[in-house]
């Protein structure tokens, strides 16, 4: 139950600036909690309430993650305050927008601590000690901000209530190797969304929407914008300002690509202001327009839209040796997921996505794009352009993958799903950068539980002779760990283990054989809830993961969808007939995951992942039938 508040109320008296409705305001005060009670702390009439909230009740907290960070007697109170604002479109109702953080990642979660409320009209975030603990991108603004604030003596003093927004800014900082495979974002809600990369001044960089809430934020709008990471060796990474800020209430993007012009690092991007607003108050309908008068985009200026908000492919300019980027406010095609890159002839390239499609082309970056085939790639997703040898790529999204050689024109792309010869592994939206040194890596990110956004994951490609494309892990990335040796007999029908650790890497070696077949369970201590199989067939040179061996699971090409990272089967393994198959297999448990990672390498050439929701794996069975495993080990983490 809620305590009544105090009847000595603090009294405000500041003069708060109002333009339009249009207020910014930071209200910090200090508070102490001594126990998990849900109690009011502060209140805004009509406008803020801080509250401390039993977030295991919650039948849905709108993507906040609460639960998956209990106290040690298994309650889970969260620190929330709500702001209720008037939305700008549609009815015009008003709508609470949360922001919290479990008190249990608190230093010392009933001590004393600061908390900063800061709204700016762009963002609403929440600070405690310093550190930024959950924020969102509003839509709409509070019906006003009155010079009084009530609040409950008991748990809260010192407050303060200021007519600025006193956003803090974020020091770059440096990540290891171990912490960017599965990589997500600082925060208990924060996820990696569709990823970019490429190769710039010695460096790989990797641009990821930052998600909060799978896809939830800005009132289930995206809210995304791109982070920035980069590396020179992928040993040491550093984690760079946001590269695309979301900086008005109309601003939420779409995937882009980074590109290289005249010796510069451009990031392309698109804004998909119609997920906001009607498309008639846009300026997609104005760009249409002078395309089909004209067979060419324009470049249009922000400033020159009046009143129409802008929407489409624009692009940030990198500047301070590519570590930081200047958006161009310049409109320059209406494709909300722009690809853009650059020809062997240095002419620019755009696969139109997203309000778009087909395959476009410009020799100058700022309008002047003209369609070269309205009907390939078709649209859809985040599709992304490589060359690697004799062999050109388009992927497209999550589920599609056309292949050409590269002295063949455009109409030449094969779709290599419908051929059963795609490479997709559990990870969405993939992109790929090629390396001086000739290597090819893969970035993406993998499902949690189906919600949108979730952990990096990083992969080296290899390729066949006939341009195929397979996977395996990085070497650079694979955490260090302390072996263990499980078993040191071969495994010939079936055995049961007891795992030292919930997060290891697992190894061990595949006896080969023409029609032989293992299959791994893992499940939890003391029960099969939750549990899965891993199932090597090397008769049918498929592999899958299913909750049980006996459900045949679907390949891409069969209808299967592997981006949901959970049951699903790839084939056409094409594994040694002569010589023993290794298999290594990562588990990575983690709190904020509320789950299990398994990403497992089959013989250096293939990869698959999924998520297994609530399973913390302590125990595996292995069965084999008409072959062995050999040299079982797991590696504990450190």
């Amino acid at each position: 139950m809620f305590v009544l508040l105090t009847a000595i109320l603090l009294i405000c008296r500041i003069q708060i600036a109002v333009a339009g409705n249009k207020e910014c305001f930071t209200l910090s005060f200090t508070y102490q909690v001594k126990s998990a009670e849900p109690c009011l702390m502060l209140e805004i009439p009509g406008i803020l309430c801080v509250s401390i909230i039993d977030g295991k009740s919650l039948a849905d907290d709108g993507g906040q993650n609460y639960a998956a960070f209990p106290m040690s007697d298994g309650s889970v109170p969260v620190l929330e305050a709500r702001l209720k604002l008037r939305l700008p479109i549609g009815e015009r109702e008003l709508k609470d927008m949360p922001v919290g953080v479990p008190i249990s990642m608190l230093r010392r979660p009933f001590g004393k601590h600061r908390v900063e409320l800061v709204y700016s009209g762009a963002r609403w975030s929440l600070y405690v000690d310093g550190m930024l603990a959950d924020n969102d991108f509003p839509l709409g603004y509070p019906e006003h901000i009155p010079a009084t604030t009530n609040y409950n003596k008991t748990y809260v003093s010192d407050v303060v209530l200021k007519q600025e927004a006193s956003l803090k800014e974020r020091p770059e900082r440096t990540l290891s190797a171990n912490q960017i495979q599965y990589f997500t974002p600082q925060g208990h809600n924060s996820w990696v969304g569709d990823v970019a990369t490429c190769y710039f001044q010695e460096r790989y960089h990797l641009f990821y929407l930052f998600d909060r809430r799978g896809h939830r934020s800005k009132f289930g709008r995206g809210g995304h914008y791109f982070e920035h990471l980069s590396t020179a060796d992928f040993n040491t990474w550093t984690e760079h300002p946001e590269a695309t800020p979301i900086e008005e209430q109309w601003e939420t993007f779409g995937t882009g690509t980074p590109f290289i012009w005249h010796d510069s690092l451009f990031l392309s991007y698109g804004m998909h202001t119609s997920r906001i607003f009607p498309q008639e108050e846009t300026a997609t309908p104005m760009q249409w327009e002078y395309i089909r008068n004209n067979g060419q985009s324009k470049a249009l200026s922000f400033d020159s839209l009046g009143k129409l908000y802008p929407s489409g492919a624009s692009y940030s300019v990198a500047f301070n040796n590519a570590t930081q980027f200047k958006k161009s406010r310049i409109l320059i095609h209406p494709a909300e997921n722009p690809t853009i890159y650059t020809d062997e002839t240095g002419r620019l390239m755009m696969l139109a996505n997203y309000g778009a499609s087909g395959t476009w082309s410009s020799d100058c970056l700022d309008g002047g794009w003209k369609c070269l085939s309205k009907d390939f790639p078709p649209g859809g997703d985040c599709t992304f352009m490589f060359h690697w040898g004799n062999y050109d790529y388009i992927v497209g999204g999550f589920t599609h993958i056309w292949m050409k050689k590269a002295e063949e024109p455009i109409t030449a792309y094969t779709d290599m799903v419908s051929l059963g010869n795609d490479f997709y592994d559990g990870l969405s939206v993939p992109a790929f950068t090629r390396l001086p040194s000739g290597r090819v890596i893969m970035a993406g990110w993998m499902q949690l539980n189906r919600h949108w956004g979730g952990p990096l994951v990083l992969r080296e490609l290899i390729q066949h002779a006939d341009g195929r494309i397979g996977s395996r892990f990085m070497p650079e990335l694979m955490s260090r760990t302390k072996k263990k040796t499980l078993l040191s007999r071969n495994v010939k029908e079936e055995t049961t283990l007891h795992l030292p650790s919930t997060s290891g890497l697992l190894t061990f070696d595949v006896v080969p054989s023409a029609d032989g077949k293992i299959d791994l369970t893992f499940l939890n201590a003391s029960s099969q809830e939750n549990a899965f199989t891993w199932t090597l067939d090397l008769s049918e040179q498929r592999a899958q993961f299913s909750p049980e061996a006996s459900q045949r699971q679907k390949t891409l090409r069969e209808g299967g969808s592997p981006q949901d990272a959970t049951d699903y089967a790839i084939d056409h393994l094409e594994l040694s007939k002569d010589k023993t198959i290794p298999v290594r297999i990562i588990l990575r448990s983690d709190q904020k995951f509320t789950g299990t990672v398994a990403d497992v390498e089959i013989a250096g050439k293939r990869t698959m992942i999924t998520y297994r929701h609530q399973l913390q794996p302590k125990v595996m069975n292995i069965k084999t039938d008409r072959t062995q495993v050999m040299n079982v080990s797991f590696a504990k983490f450190k």
